[in-house]
């Protein structure tokens, strides 16, 4: 059970913090009002040493699932059993969020502006006070995301297989694919990696919307993750699924605007020249007929149904290992 005393702090000192589990806010920037703005973070203190895993939600402010998955883990983890630390960050983007946004205030993601500028914009000074404060401290990072506005996702890791301990971590995880993407420059999970550091990206579902069934898939995988890790014992529950690998993936993109009718369910095998999805136009007219390029399955695709040109239609993944 999390019922730690809520503690406002400038920095995240660990060595500080006794064994236990700790409610914190870290803070970050002001409002226009003066008003401190601080990201909530839990921490799981081991009573035994280790490495310090960080796990991070929400840095789009509508994507959700990755809450309740840190709050149904932290739940679990009993920091006498814990060799090391885990620290989790429920909400990454606090502005956003509370404006059910999924950029910042000022219009930017902030997953790609990492690492930010100490005199920068508003998004710079926050991603750079993000990543000082909190991300510099983690020895590997689990990024919790959800597909954005208008789309869906199968429940997927994002992860640089090439480096073994990634590859390692990724398929612990147990998701239902695996995505290889080396840490784009900008993103939570580039910062963390440009340190050398293991970092996997996690989509948990849909946003703005609470999906129970992948947030207590995620939190058995993110636990198998920390036992791999050897932060934690084995516990009964497995996270049983052997995901499909892909060496990458791309999107599929409309070339007309129009009313847009996708017919592939998430995690379909297609095979090249398969038909997808159609484009109508406000007549009922086909515009066009979209097909597969190539063999591939289906990562995730757009539910909106209303596209102009360059819309996204369906997120495709190119089965089979890095070579």
């Amino acid at each position: 059970m999390i019922d730690s005393a809520i503690v406002r702090v400038d920095e995240l000192a660990l060595d500080d913090l006794a064994p236990g589990l700790h409610c914190l806010e870290v803070y970050l920037v002001d409002d226009a009002a003066s008003r401190p703005v601080a990201c909530p973070v839990l921490v799981a203190r081991g009573a035994a040493p280790g490495p310090v895993a960080g796990i991070t939600a929400a840095v789009h402010g509508n994507e959700l699932n990755g809450i309740p998955t840190v709050h149904r883990l932290f739940r679990r983890i009993d920091p006498m059993e814990l060799r090391g630390t885990v620290v989790a960050v429920t909400i990454v983007n606090v502005p956003g969020y509370l404006r059910y946004t999924r950029a910042y205030p000022d219009g930017v993601d902030l997953n790609r502006v990492m690492p930010g500028k100490a005199d920068g914009s508003e998004s710079a000074v926050y991603a750079h006070r993000f990543k000082t404060k909190l991300l510099d401290r983690f020895d590997v990072l689990f990024d919790l995301h959800t597909a954005s506005f208008g789309r869906v996702n199968s429940l997927y890791v994002r992860a640089d297989m090439r480096e073994p301990q990634t590859a390692r971590l990724a398929r612990a995880i147990g998701a239902e694919i695996i995505v290889h993407t080396e840490g784009t420059d900008g993103t939570l999970r580039g910062a963390v990696a440009a340190r050398g550091k293991p970092a996997v990206t996690l989509e948990i579902g849909d946003p703005q919307v609470i999906d129970r069934e992948k947030v207590t898939t995620s939190r058995i995988g993110l636990r198998d993750a920390l036992e791999d890790l050897g932060l934690l014992e084995p516990d009964a529950q497995v996270a049983t699924r052997q995901a499909v690998e892909c060496r990458s993936s791309e999107w599929v993109y409309t070339e007309r605007g129009g009313l847009l009718d996708v017919f592939v369910p998430l995690g379909a095998r297609v095979v090249a020249g398969q038909r997808l999805a159609t484009l109508t136009d406000p007549w009922g007219r086909v515009l066009a007929e979209h097909t597969a390029p190539y063999d591939a399955i289906v990562v995730g695709k757009s539910t909106n149904p209303v596209a102009r040109t360059g819309s996204r239609v369906v997120h495709l993944g190119v089965v089979g290992a890095v070579g």
